[in-house]
């Protein structure tokens, strides 16, 4: 009998993967429900902070406080984004105790209500990152349940469960698997990495029949002309690319120079809600919740834009991450890059609108994380775009070359640092080993 054979009779090679499957369904059910609470909350906030002039100065500095405040009282490690958390737990070999800190149960619930929490004070949030630690969190919890033999626990759970949050945030499965592989991943062993695929599709088409449809934009009109409009991949690739970058930039000196001021987690937390409060207010409210009706209604021509908006939306996710409250910044990032889009088609309309948005989104995910491949099929996943393949690659990898003129380090590896367990220090020799070597 071969070994596929023994796989396919065995008892516990059936356990595990069933807890694969089922876990990533529950991951994408999850998610769903995330997304659907996500909108209703950054609207309901939207709204009443144009009925009330007062509202928004008085509730997104005390709401951000007291959201940041229950993020380090009760749920330490679900703070920001989970991404660098995630990847810091992939690379954890020694001891695996060290992990629980950076994914959890508790992590995960806290990675749940906090965001809604972030958008009902008006905050910038999105739901990429947290959707990546839910999953990993949920998976790597299952598999401690059923006890899965130590190589899954090690890596296959985690690293299936946040590209399985990641493919069900977006409905996309390929760019979950496009994550995993660039942004997530290490070797695996071959089986693992069977399961691990199969966990992200199995999330990302639950998410796609639950939404009946992909939750981002479905509109197929999205098309490049050869000739002139081709200037506009390095145009859009470039100055996208440097403006994700500049923002990369923001967060990662920004994130180092609060931890040196020594200032109260809900003193910043509290300066920051009075700054996504002013923004709001001069942004006409277009600077709060996820952005993805703003990026959906400027995809869709639906109302003029504010040529200030993609800087207000960039500074009001800044913000919002500074604030330490759980937090993504994928969606608020593809508003942005929008935006971008948008002022870049007007200044210098060379090519359509609706395919310089696109180009410039994926311009400036590409060089904000510095991962062209999960950039680009993002981007085409989650607009049909499949015409202009080709130049949305070609301006993912335009971004991310000149994000590594500014940044030379991605992102979140940048990040991953400050979640890194401190070496254990060396003993300091004897007097009587200082005499022996000297000898």
């Amino acid at each position: 009998m071969t070994e596929h054979s023994q796989s396919l009779l065995s008892v516990n090679s059936w356990k595990q993967r069933l807890v694969f499957w089922l876990g990533a369904i529950l991951v994408g059910v999850l998610i769903v429900i995330m997304t659907t609470l996500s909108e209703l909350a950054g609207e309901t906030y939207r709204i009443l902070s144009q009925r009330y002039f007062w509202f928004n100065f008085i509730i997104a500095p005390i709401g951000l406080s007291f959201t940041a405040w229950l993020t380090f009282r009760f749920f330490p490690g679900s703070e920001r984004s989970g991404i660098p958390q995630v990847k810091t737990a992939l690379e954890i070999t020694g001891d695996l105790s060290q992990r629980s800190k950076l994914i959890s149960l508790r992590i995960a619930f806290g990675k749940m209500l906090l965001p809604i929490m972030g958008l009902f004070s008006g905050a910038s949030v999105g739901f990429g990152g947290p959707a990546t630690h839910v999953g990993a969190s949920l998976m790597a919890s299952l598999g401690k349940a059923v006890k899965f033999p130590p190589h899954y626990m090690e890596r296959g759970l985690i690293l299936a469960g946040s590209a399985a949050g990641f493919a069900a945030m977006f409905s996309a499965p390929l760019a979950g698997i496009i994550f995993a592989i660039e942004e997530m991943g290490r070797a695996l062993e071959e089986k693992i990495s069977s399961m691990v695929l199969t966990a992200i599709v199995f999330s990302g088409v639950t998410a796609y029949a639950l939404l009946n449809n992909y939750i981002f934009f479905t509109d197929k009109s999205f098309i490049m002309p050869w000739g002139k409009s081709w200037f506009a991949i390095p145009l859009c690739g470039i100055i996208g690319g440097f403006m994700g970058a500049l923002f990369s930039k923001i967060i990662v000196i920004g994130g180092k120079l609060l931890k040196r001021s020594g200032l109260s987690v809900f003193t910043i937390a509290f300066t920051c809600g009075c700054i996504i409060a002013i923004l709001g207010f001069y942004s006409h409210g277009d600077s709060f919740g996820t952005g993805y009706q703003q990026a959906k209604s400027i995809l869709t021509n639906r109302g003029e834009m504010d040529p200030l908006f993609p800087l207000y939306k960039m500074l009001a996710t800044c913000a919002t991450f500074f604030s330490g409250i759980p937090s993504g910044i994928f969606v608020p990032s593809i508003a942005t890059g929008a935006g971008i889009g948008v002022n870049l088609s007007e200044w210098f309309p060379i090519a359509p609108a609706s395919a310089m948005i696109l180009l410039s989104i994926t311009a400036y995910f590409s060089g904000m994380l510095q991962s062209p491949l999960t950039s680009f099929v993002i981007v085409m996943e989650m607009t049909y775009s499949n015409e202009i393949l080709i130049p949305l690659m070609a301006a993912a990898f335009f971004a991310s070359g000149a994000s590594k003129l500014i940044n030379q380090t991605p992102l979140y590896r940048e990040l991953c640092n400050s979640y890194k367990p401190p070496a254990p220090k060396e003993p300091k020799p004897t007097s009587t080993e200082i005499a022996n070597h000297a000898d």
